[in-house]
């Protein structure tokens, strides 16, 4: 397990627990009590860190590299899972995947982001950077649901959408806008849940739901705390003062009213335990789904329409 520098006074006591286990003593009852002590001793300070988390933190955690990606969530969540390829223009973009699943017994298009975890899948996933065609695989997975009357559901994990110069040459701009719209048009329901990395147009790409929910340790933000730092103070040393400005993460969010919701997490983050990870989420998406699923359709075009024309404030100056 791979621990963050912040949970470093709990890596260093399990870390004393492991050594006093391996002894023989142990096994004879001589060091019980001073295990048991020492574990009840990390479960405290594991609580005490957790529940005071700064923003910046938090950004650490939604990028840490054993977290779940969207194909553990389908694994664990879906019954049956069948994924589509190609944007049936240029490529198959291997940084969005998408396909129909059954979750509970119900069909649904499930659509989301997907790192790598070593160096090869990394650069396989493009660290989950999609190029346009990712975005147009995408518009046509949620067309082809609106076609068959499949609810859709996507999960967002990006540092933002792939900005090399070959991607502005086939149209990311473009690419992503036009999702906007159609994505505002969609007659059926749609369930937008942040797993770890919310960034900018990247994000919102797939991202226009009726609900959107973010897990406990995600951030959601139009630009990255790095890139706000650089541009503020153009240095990214003050990467920590931006995430604390840009209130990006779960909470923040749900506050302002960007968010319907927060799922919580295990403690100490969905890397430490996929399973109830998933199952937080697989329940946010039922429910959901029962909500949802009793819309009409220019009920749901509506609803969607006015949710995202109500973000944000602003003041009109003659």
């Amino acid at each position: 397990m791979q621990y963050l520098d912040f949970e470093q006074p709990i890596a260093d006591l399990e870390k004393k627990i492991e050594e006093l286990e391996n002894l023989s003593s142990v096994s004879e009852g001589v060091l019980t009590k001073e295990v048991e002590s020492l574990k009840k001793k990390v479960d405290a300070l594991r609580k005490n860190i957790f529940e005071n988390l700064t923003r910046w933190q938090r950004v650490q955690l939604a990028r840490h590299p054993d977290r779940p990606y969207t194909l553990d969530y389908i694994e664990l969540m879906t019954d049956e899972f069948i994924e589509l390829h190609g944007d049936r223009y240029h490529a198959d973009d291997k940084a969005i995947v998408g396909g129909i699943g059954k979750i509970d017994g119900k069909s649904v298009m499930i659509i989301g982001h997907q790192k790598g975890r070593d160096t090869a899948s990394r650069k396989y996933r493009n660290f989950g950077m999609a190029n346009p065609e990712g975005y147009r695989k995408a518009y046509r997975l949620m067309k082809m649901a609106e076609k068959f009357d499949l609810p859709i559901v996507t999960l967002v994990d990006t540092p933002g959408a792939y900005p090399g110069l070959e991607a502005e040459e086939r149209g990311q701009a473009e690419a992503i806008a036009k999702n906007l719209k159609m994505m505002a048009m969609l007659k059926v329901p749609f369930i937008t849940i942040v797993i770890g990395e919310g960034a900018s147009g990247g994000a919102i790409g797939i991202g226009m739901g009726n609900e959107v929910y973010m897990l406990e340790n995600t951030w959601y933000s139009v630009i990255s705390p790095e890139s706000c730092s650089s541009i503020l103070w153009k240095t990214w040393d003050y990467k920590e003062q931006a995430a604390s400005v840009l209130k990006l993460t779960a909470v923040d969010l749900e506050e302002m009213k960007v968010i319907d919701g927060v799922i919580k997490e295990p403690l100490a983050g969905a890397h430490r335990d996929f399973e109830a990870a998933a199952n937080a989420v697989k329940v946010q998406i039922l429910k959901s789904l029962k909500k949802l699923g009793k819309m009409k359709p220019e009920k749901l075009i509506e609803q969607r329409i006015e949710k995202y024309s109500a973000i944000g404030e602003f003041k009109v100056v003659k």
